[in-house]
């Protein structure tokens, strides 16, 4: 695509779905014009990005972005602080990467892996670039987003601008209210680990043509991925991959997206289940539910026959699930909250969609509260742990509060106050009592702790 600088000073639609925030005008308006003629032109390929990626106002843009993201150094060790106190600063090191950009000689660093344990005792490996190759990869993302967003369908909700959980949520819960009841909850096994190289390069090739930013992402899908040293002292190692793409690195969420829109293009295609069997698809991420009014084999094999022979994933047998709620005690988990049918709480002779937080989810809440009151926390000043546990508290129920979650919140507050209780006794040679006529809810109160409603 060409876009000249007089093309670029034209007004264009503004309502996109695409955050803008913290951009420049120029910035903004090119992301505009991408999406727009993605959207107005399905079949385009665009050949002439890789340029726009290397502009300093991309890159400084990549470089907020970045930072604001927080996260740890690579395995360079660099961080921002050295960035910034070096010599010319921030300025200098983004005119490097440009430099290398210009001339082609840029080379992703080794990514450093982390892990990061999981409630079910397994491990999520993480990946972490260098800062410097985040930068590199939010600056291609600036560009290469607004064409893909504008292909990606409605029933994908994960990593996406101006898409949360709870629009995921309100969706399945609206196909739940509509009758489509019969649920399909499919788990892929090791999705970003598992991703074919080449498939997914030809999910990219539909759109971009641009030689240099394919080589960018190959590269980026190739690097090396340094392991941390195990329990027994081992030196760090080298590990390669010919498939999958590092969680942790900016593009991989765009391009995790890019390989599952192809399942989402066919489903609901001409010979779909979203037209033969008038199927509903909710997909966050690699987390994706089927809705229909009956859950037939034609339906699941679609689905499984379609994800593991053609785009060469594993569905985990052991964890996918058709679950009818039109049965009683019958419930669907997905992204942390549980769909039922409960009997009205008024009385009345009907029953209701609640939608909650889980009981993992309350459970991995109160693993939680209990190694921050543990007796490894005995030395921490109390209005400290409660600043840290009201902190928690509000994160958590920020998220939580889809829904009807009053009665899991009054759970946690209990537990709260219990752990609490308990801490302090510990403390104390004497044990915690407050004075009388006052309850341990009300003391713990004026201590700070901030109840969840």
């Amino acid at each position: 695509m060409e876009t000249s600088s007089t093309e670029e000073g034209k007004g264009t639609e503004a309502a996109i779905p695409l955050n803008q925030k913290g951009l420049s005008e120029k910035l903004a308006l090119l992301r505009s014009k991408l999406y727009h003629k993605a959207r107005n032109e399905p079949r385009f390929k665009f050949y002439v990005l890789y340029d726009r990626i290397f502009r300093m106002d991309v890159l400084e843009a990549a470089y907020s972005r970045v930072k604001a993201n927080r996260g740890s150094p690579g395995v360079d060790g660099i961080t921002f602080k050295q960035i910034e106190n070096s010599k010319g600063g921030a300025k200098a090191f983004l005119e490097s990467i440009q430099k290398e950009l210009k001339e082609k000689t840029y080379r992703p660093s080794p990514v450093r892996r982390k892990y990061i344990a999981k409630p079910d005792g397994r491990r999520r490996p993480l990946g972490i670039p260098t800062i410097k190759d985040r930068v590199v990869q939010m600056a291609t993302l600036l560009i290469i987003e607004p064409i893909y967003e504008a292909d990606f369908l409605d029933c994908s909700y994960g990593f996406r601008p101006k898409r949360s959980a709870h629009t995921a949520l309100a969706e399945i819960r609206s196909h739940i209210l509509s009758g489509f009841q019969a649920v399909y909850d499919a788990d892929l096994k090791g999705y970003f680990d598992s991703i074919p190289h080449d498939k997914l390069i030809l999910c990219v090739e539909q759109r971009i043509s641009d030689r240099s930013v394919l080589r960018l992402i190959r590269m980026w899908l190739k690097t090396p991925v340094v392991e941390p040293p195990d329990d027994k002292g081992s030196p760090p190692r080298i590990a390669r991959s010919k498939q999958g793409t590092p969680q942790g690195g900016v593009i991989s969420p765009l391009l995790a997206n890019l390989f599952l829109h192809y399942f989402d293009k066919v489903f609901h295609g001409r010979n779909g289940p979203a037209v033969w069997a008038n199927a509903k698809l909710v997909r966050y991420a690699d987390d994706f539910v089927v809705l229909a009014r009956y859950q037939s084999d034609r339906l699941t094999d679609f689905v499984e026959g379609f994800i593991e022979a053609r785009m060469g994933l594993k569905i985990n047998r052991d964890k996918t699930k058709t679950v009818n709620l039109k049965e009683k005690k019958a419930s669907l988990d997905f992204l942390g909250f549980t769909f039922r049918f409960d009997r009205d709480l008024k009385g009345r002779n009907r029953d209701y969609l609640n939608v909650l937080p889980s009981k993992k989810a309350v459970q991995r809440m109160r693993d939680r509260l209990k190694i921050m009151t543990g007796k490894k926390m005995c030395y921490q000043p109390i209005d400290e742990m409660i600043g840290g546990i009201n902190r928690t508290l509000v994160g958590w129920s920020n998220y939580f509060r889809f829904g009807y979650p009053a009665a899991s919140f009054r759970k946690v507050n209990s537990y709260t106050v219990h752990r609490l209780t308990v801490h302090l006794k510990r403390r104390s040679q004497r044990g915690f009592r407050p004075p009388n006529g006052v309850s341990f809810y009300s003391q713990i109160s004026k201590m700070g702790l901030l109840y969840l409603k």
